[in-house]
């Protein structure tokens, strides 16, 4: 079941969520009709030979242990040619900052600037609750590159 507006205010999966929908920059943030609009926690230029960007979220998560989080695109950056849908899903209990992969598939350089929303997340329940207990757990605020086990 996909959890929205007054559930997603009880749970608070977001630390400090914003309980409206607000908008920097031409670009909407916060509590949606059905998700969170997530911000970009860093200025961040992308063109041809540099398409893939690491960036943080000004956001930091604390997911109950019987919801997940997925991470969907903004229509408006997905319309200008950036993905920031590679994140993976968002698990059950993770706490931290999120770090989002960026994909840009246009020539053109564009600049998306900090502060502005760049990506949706969609939270579920889940039918068992569990706690995430892997190497990402409590990200710093800024990019995470991949962490190797040895």
């Amino acid at each position: 079941m996909i959890l929205n507006r007054d559930a997603l205010l009880d749970i608070e999966p977001i630390e400090n969520m914003s309980r409206t929908k607000n908008v920097y920059k031409g670009l909407s943030w916060g509590l949606t009709e059905c998700g969170y609009d997530i911000r970009i926690n860093q200025d961040i230029t992308m063109f041809l030979g540099r398409r893939f960007k690491l960036a943080s979220s000004i956001e930091r998560f604390n997911l109950p242990k019987h919801v997940m989080g997925r991470v969907l695109n903004k229509s408006t950056w997905a319309r200008l040619g950036v993905d920031a849908s590679m994140t993976t899903n968002i698990e059950p209990g993770w706490k931290g900052y999120l770090t989002i992969e960026l994909r840009y598939s246009k020539i053109l350089p564009i600049k998306i600037p900090k502060g502005t929303g760049i990506a949706q997340i969609i939270f579920e329940e889940i039918a068992c609750p569990v706690a995430y207990q892997g190497k990402y757990q409590n990200q710093a605020n800024s990019p995470v590159s991949a962490i190797m086990k040895k």
